[in-house]
């Protein structure tokens, strides 16, 4: 069965914390490729996530 939206959201989040634990590179403000392209992912999901869930309300 395919991943829902909230659960490919939530992968995405633990993903990027993951990240930024162990990443030496990334900062708030400046991100390294790998710390940018997560967070891309995650922020994407996240608005995906919430704009259905505004259309369901």
């Amino acid at each position: 069965m395919a991943e829902s939206l909230y659960d490919r959201y939530m992968a995405a989040a633990r993903a990027h914390r993951k990240h930024e634990q162990q990443c030496t590179s990334c900062a708030p403000g400046a991100r390294c490729e790998t710390g940018r392209r997560l967070h891309e992912s995650f922020a994407r999901l996240q608005d995906a996530h919430l704009n259905r869930l505004r259309k369901r309300g």
